[in-house]
């Protein structure tokens, strides 16, 4: 199988370590701005990136700007796995998603399109992600989640069992939810309170 990856950041080496350990050769690195070879694979600009053909990974952190992009490109998207990730076989992950080392999606959960589950998450049974989440490193939830389209949980977060995220929210590091959070909040601290309306 052969990918290009959209994005050239630190984002991208995690996502391009993730296909060389899968043995996924990837055909060149898409960058708004010229920039040096990764790891010797090139990066070209959108216009030169002529295999549309290709399954295309989006490598871009940010969840708005991921999901403009994803709206702007006609192609097809995969979905990578890190070979040190456990994903249960009753789990559902939405394509163009991508699962960080050592990540956890336990039974009965269902991750949206274009998530980010990164290095050491642990999302436990029944959780729901809408498309475009991340869910940073180290981030924790419990059982029966619901997180909503394009909200970022930030490293280290903990979500108790039972919660609703809002759509497009931001859940500062290391905060700790224990009530349901609406949309376009962002929260922090322990327990976590709204701060700021987006």
């Amino acid at each position: 199988m052969t990918i290009a990856i959209y994005g050239a950041g630190g984002h991208a080496k995690v996502i391009a370590d993730i296909a060389l350990e899968l043995n996924i050769d990837i055909q060149y690195f898409i960058d708004i701005k010229p920039i040096e070879p990764i790891f010797s694979i090139p990066v070209v600009l959108p216009e030169n990136a002529l295999a549309k053909n290709l399954p295309h990974i989006i490598a871009l952190g940010n969840n708005a700007v991921r999901e403009k992009v994803a709206n702007s490109l006609a192609t097809t998207f995969t979905i990578l796995v890190h070979p040190k990730a456990t994903i249960s076989k009753h789990s559902i992950l939405g394509e163009g998603t991508v699962v960080m080392a050592g990540a956890t999606v336990n039974a009965a959960t269902v991750v949206g399109k274009h998530c980010i589950i990164n290095t050491n998450a642990s999302i436990d049974h029944d959780c729901t992600l809408g498309d475009y989440v991340h869910i940073s490193p180290n981030a924790t939830l419990c059982g029966t989640v619901t997180v909503a389209h394009g909200t970022h949980i930030g490293a280290g977060a903990t979500v108790i069992p039972n919660i609703s995220i809002g759509n497009n929210c931001v859940v500062g590091a290391g905060s700790v939810v224990i009530r349901n959070v609406p949309d376009n909040c962002v929260v922090v601290g322990n327990p976590a309170r709204v701060i700021k309306k987006l």
